[in-house]
């Protein structure tokens, strides 16, 4: 990434890009238009207690190419250590962006996830609203895996949005896409489902005050055995700042 010093900052176990949104984009196209194969990750708070207790996924995200800060929880838990991170970096954030940049580009960009249906309105919304924006195929999350990837060598995708769920997806990549002539490929949770609008997300006054996780709980209380892993979180980074525990870089 030409004129961008990338460092990457430990944040407990997890060693995240410190970049702006920009920035990990721009990384990303030079990926693309240089067919340099590039896995993107974007943990937050959860994923990164997960992987905590799962060796295999940690190794999955801290040899990923891009591993993005999601969650404002790893921006919190960043500050408390000491290592603060320029900004938050969605994963739904950077793939809309991602795709304004493809837009007339003739790269190709293949949809793989969530429920069936959402993959063919995601990709017609995109499609509106980045004209020029070409999408060579989809497939939701609950076709077969062995029938998804044929589908997947048939398009011959540049890019690939894979929205299967952690620590689903990140597996899928590790295993299925290393291999494969494809340059691109970002792990994104929920984001199809924001594309298609069945999933609506935090008002921009929620997203700039670091309270998007407050507003999916208003609306989904049954989430609250998940978000209680925020504090968790942020708490295990006061501990290690505590200790020492986490003074490298």
């Amino acid at each position: 990434m030409t004129g961008v010093t990338v460092i990457r900052v430990k944040i407990r176990s997890l060693t995240f890009d410190n970049l702006t949104l920009e920035q990990a984009v721009d990384s990303a196209m030079q990926s693309i238009g240089e067919q340099k194969r590039c896995r993107v990750v974007t943990p937050n708070a959860e994923m990164a207690m997960q992987a905590e207790k799962d060796k295999n996924l940690l190794d999955i995200i801290n040899r990923s190419n891009l591993v993005l800060p999601d969650g404002i929880g790893v921006i919190y838990a960043a500050k408390i250590l000491k290592k603060p991170l320029r900004q938050r970096v969605a994963g739904v954030d950077f793939a809309e962006a991602l795709c304004g940049r493809l837009q007339n580009t003739g790269k190709r960009l293949f949809l793989y996830g969530a429920k069936p249906g959402v993959a063919k309105q995601a990709a017609e919304n995109l499609r509106a609203k980045h004209p020029g924006l070409l999408i060579c195929g989809l497939c939701d999350g609950y076709c077969d895996q062995t029938k998804a990837l044929e589908k997947i060598d048939a398009a011959s995708p540049d890019a690939l949005f894979v929205c299967l769920g952690s620590p689903k997806q990140e597996l899928f990549m590790a295993e299925h896409i290393a291999e494969r002539p494809i340059w691109l490929c970002a792990g994104l949770g929920g984001s199809m489902d924001i594309f298609a609008g069945t999933v609506k997300r935090a008002p921009k006054f929620f997203q700039k005050l670091g309270l998007e996780w407050f507003y999916r709980l208003i609306r989904e209380p049954k989430r609250i055995t998940r978000m209680i892993k925020l504090p968790l979180y942020l708490m295990g980074a006061l501990w290690h700042r505590m200790k020492g525990a986490d003074k490298s870089v």
